[in-house]
């Protein structure tokens, strides 16, 4: 094989323990003046522990061997740090086994940053896709830290001492242990990466500006402004300080180091800026600058080329077309955005893609009283994405709760599976735009899914969804302020009868249950009166949440009755959760607000909602979302004696797969499709109906539509050779009906349905629904993003609307829900470990209470999709397509 020829997809950019990124790819020939400077810079105990002895040079004829590989039997990679090797991963396989020995090096100053680790994972990825299956290794005993990365890799390592020497092997196949460890080191490495843009300790803005017209001029008031806590280096070439401050010709010429720069240049110049971020060794990027991927296929090349030569130099970027980051925390004080008024110190953060939005939404969280601890916009989202935030606000001490504005998703697969962990001890609470159409370029392959359908995608991995700005801030205030509601029985205290049955109203439609009538106090009554009657709602065991409706009287000011009932809140430290329609005020008006850190409302405080229906509706989400975090999360659980390689074999190929390879597919995954026989007369209806056993089925089919073949014939229960004769001589005189067939009869059960589609925004999803047209007419299927969970897949086969039609609706006789459940967990387990299913249809199932027999099958293989959450740590790719990571 051609030693520069290796696969593309094995190159990788890869973020380390530190949060610093480097660049993985094949070695080849030309690399072998570098990795001589390399083996130069280690010291002498690297070498020994790595070559076993002395080794001072590589011999040319080593250097070569080194060098030059053939990517299948020997298999090498380096890691890259600008023009730097910084480690060499290798394999070479046993001849004539599907074994291969391993070996790493990393030099000395890298070393202790997770390569070892990372390095483990690329190189057993590779080795599995030349099929090998078996990693051999030598180490010195003493050398403690590369016995450390094969012991905590999660395989199941045997290893053997012989003089001073361990022989460690193991299979190479991940399993789960050795998955759950590479994300847990992914979730370190991402947060820590996001850790160090969000905290340096300098600031370089090239570009800054004493012209106001300029971005250079706002984002320098703004850093100056919130009194960053560590020093700020303007960069003008043209003057000698901007806004009173030093400034410097360029980022070289600064003669401290550069934690963050933040640029706010023209496009046009960004080759330049970056060359001197490079040379001085930046951390961190935040480019507020336009004129790159949203400006075309010209912004596009270029803002590759910065986010490549970015991570090859160790640098994480935000942007570009960004609005910027900030950090309140007293420590860091940190505003590098557009925006000139921030939000105080709180426990919330925030994630935007839309910079044009991000100045109103800082604006409004401000008048609202919600304070941040964190903001990003990202912009474009060139590197740094929501995924990235998600990880670092899990391990955030400072915040509690996540707001997200989504445009896109780039990795669904990803953003669920860490929405759902982190939703478990934090909230989020997502706008999700562009809900009406896919993206132009998406629209041909794009499936229509139902809103109430990707609601429940979010509710599966825990994101509370809203529809607007406005209600995400309305039910942040009630996350961030008050604690989680323990059920959902609601008690209404309030001095307005109307209003309280508005807010009575509304609960009912939101599915919360009334504790009883709503209280009202009367529009005469004082602070102290209405003070006592929220109390007493508040010591009843028999509710978990209240809502207070208030009118202001004439005669009494209405701030007396708000401090009044946040003093009783207070006294009382109960664990209720409290949202009131008060004084008008949209927001925590100061009456109602407990002091937390730095002055701004803390936990405690009590939000106000302009309207009944507005504060129900931010107390139901919260409501389900503590119902949800209550709720056993299942687990990843996989049938017995499934035929992977085999099913992967069948899908092999491209279109729609013929009915013997869907049953043989089908199979392997323990999933029986019952028996039947495509006939052209009636002779041969008879002998498939012999052949299968009596008693059967004579079906006619009419045209293939896109989920189902619609059936314009049936006769059931067949059972003599007569019957048979003249079930086909019925159909065959349908025009419509281009194909007959004779199948084994199924017990008869309810029609159902359980499919596989890619969805453009959520990748591939599982479906479930009763079968029909009317069905289909209603959209009444609900749909669960993989990897499922068993919990998903029991809660997936009640989710209709038509569910109750299983579950002994009038007397009927229950359906075995379980077996349903068991499909759903074995194809979703098919689709997963068989990504070439691009498509599967099971329709009809007839579901009994002796189990679910599936009559009809259909799947359409093809490319698998280009976004996957499975394999090595890496970021998303910049090659190909500018897909969003």
């Amino acid at each position: 094989m051609d030693p520069f020829d290796y696969p593309k997809a094995w190159e990788a950019d890869l973020v380390l323990s530190d949060g610093g990124t480097v660049h993985l790819r094949p070695i080849v020939p030309t690399d072998a003046e570098a990795l001589l400077a390399f083996h130069g810079r280690m010291s002498e105990r690297t070498r020994y522990l790595r070559y076993f002895g002395a080794y001072p040079q590589i011999p040319p004829r080593d250097l070569k061997r080194f060098t030059t590989v053939n990517h299948d039997d020997r298999v090498a990679f380096i890691v890259k740090l600008g023009d730097d090797i910084v480690a060499v991963a290798r394999y070479e396989r046993l001849k004539g086994t599907d074994s291969a020995e391993v070996a790493f090096v990393v030099e000395d100053a890298h070393q202790h940053r997770g390569l070892g680790p990372i390095l483990l994972e690329h190189l057993a990825a590779a080795a599995r896709e030349r099929e090998v299956r078996t990693f051999v290794a030598e180490v010195l005993a003493e050398n403690s830290a590369m016995l450390g990365v094969f012991r905590a890799a999660g395989y199941q390592v045997t290893r053997a001492m012989d003089e001073g020497v361990y022989h460690l092997e193991f299979a190479i196949d991940p399993t789960e242990r050795a998955v759950e460890v590479a994300r847990s080191r992914e979730q370190a490495a991402e947060a820590r990466s996001v850790h160090n843009l969000l905290h340096p300790r300098s600031v370089a803005l090239i570009g800054a500006s004493a012209d106001p017209g300029k971005i250079g001029y706002a984002v320098l008031g703004n850093l100056l402004g919130a009194d960053f806590a560590g020093p700020v280096f303007p960069v003008n070439a043209e003057r000698p300080s901007v806004r009173g401050v030093r400034a410097y010709p360029s980022v070289l010429d600064i003669p401290d180091p550069v934690d963050l720069a933040v640029v706010a240049v023209p496009a046009a110049g960004i080759d330049e800026v970056m060359d001197a971020c490079l040379a001085k060794g930046v951390k961190a990027l935040v480019v507020i600058s336009s004129g790159f991927g949203e400006a075309g296929p010209h912004g596009e090349s270029a803002e590759r080329r910065l986010v490549a030569e970015a991570r090859a130099h160790g640098m994480r970027v935000i942007g570009p077309n960004a609005l910027g980051v900030i950090n309140t925390d007293p420590a860091i004080r940190l505003n590098a955005t557009l925006a000139p008024h921030i939000p105080s110190r709180g426990r919330t953060g925030f994630f935007c893609q839309s910079g044009a939005l991000g100045t109103a939404i800082l604006a409004d969280a401000t008048a609202r009283g919600l304070g941040l601890s964190t903001f990003v916009s990202a912009g474009n989202r060139a590197d740094v994405s929501g995924n990235d935030l998600l990880q670092y606000w899990e391990t955030d001490a400072t915040t509690d709760v996540v707001l997200l504005y989504l445009e896109s998703f780039g990795n669904p697969r990803k953003f669920g599976r860490l929405a759902r962990r982190l939703g478990r001890v934090k909230p989020i609470v997502a706008v999700k735009s562009g809900r009406n159409a896919a993206p132009p370029a998406l629209a041909v392959t794009s499936v229509e899914v139902d809103e109430a359908s990707v609601a429940a995608l979010f509710e599966q991995a825990g994101v509370i969804r809203v529809d607007s700005i406005a209600q995400l801030f309305d039910t942040a205030l009630l996350l961030a302020h008050q604690p989680l509601p323990g059920g959902s029985r609601v008690a209404i205290v309030g001095n307005s009868s109307a209003i309280g049955v508005l807010a009575a109203d509304a609960a009912l439609a939101r599915d919360l249950q009334l504790a009883g009538g709503p209280v009202d106090v009367g529009a005469d009554a004082g602070p102290d009166v209405f003070a006592d009657a929220v109390r007493r709602a508040l010591r009843d065991d028999a509710i978990d949440s209240l809502v207070v409706v208030f009118v202001p009287p004439l005669a009494i000011p209405g701030a007396a009755y708000a401090r009044a009932i946040r003093d009783v809140v207070a006294d009382l430290d109960e664990s209720k959760s409290i949202v009131s329609t008060f004084l008008a005020t949209e927001g925590i008006p100061d009456e109602l607000a407990i002091p937390g850190p730095g002055g701004a409302p803390g936990r405690g405080s009590i939000p106000s909602y302009p309207s009944p229906e507005r504060a129900v509706l931010a107390l139901a989400r919260a409501t389900r979302y503590a119902e949800w975090r209550q709720r056993p999360q299942g687990e990843l659980v996989r049938p017995e004696g499934l035929d992977v390689e085999t099913a992967r074999e069948i899908a092999n190929g491209a279109g729609e797969l013929s009915d013997e390879d869907t049953v043989r597919l089908l199979g392997c995954y323990g999933i029986d499709v019952v028996p039947y026989r495509v006939v052209a007369d009636a002779d041969a209806a008879v002998a498939a109906a012999e052949e299968l056993g009596f008693p059967v089925a004579v079906k006619a089919t009419g045209e293939r539509f896109w989920r189902r073949v619609d059936l314009v014939g049936v006769r059931l229960d067949l059972s003599t050779e007569d019957s048979v004769r003249a079930a086909y001589d019925g159909m065959a005189e349908l025009a419509e009906a281009p194909e007959v067939y004779v199948q084994r009869m199924a017990p008869l059960g309810t029609g159902c349905a359980i499919g596989v589609q890619d969805d453009p925004s959520f990748g591939t999803l599982v479906s479930f629904g009763l079968s029909g047209v009317v069905s289909d007419l209603l959209g009444d299927r609900a749909y669960r993003a993989l990897p499922l969970t068993d919990a998903d897949a029991a809660a997936l086969v009640r989710a209709p609307r038509a569910a109750p039609l299983l579950a002994g609706y009038r007397g009927t006789e229950p359906a075995d829900l379980d077996a349903l459940a068991d499909l759903v967990i074995r194809v979703a387990a098919l689709a997963e470990d068989v990504p070439r299913v691009r498509w599967l249809a099971l329709e009809p199932i007839l579901a009994s209470a002796g189990g679910a027999s599936v009559v009809r099958a259909r799947v359409r293989v093809g490319p698998p999709p280009s976004l996957q959450d499975s394999g090595p740590r890496r970021l998303r790719s910049l090659s190909g397509s500018f897909l969003r990571k």
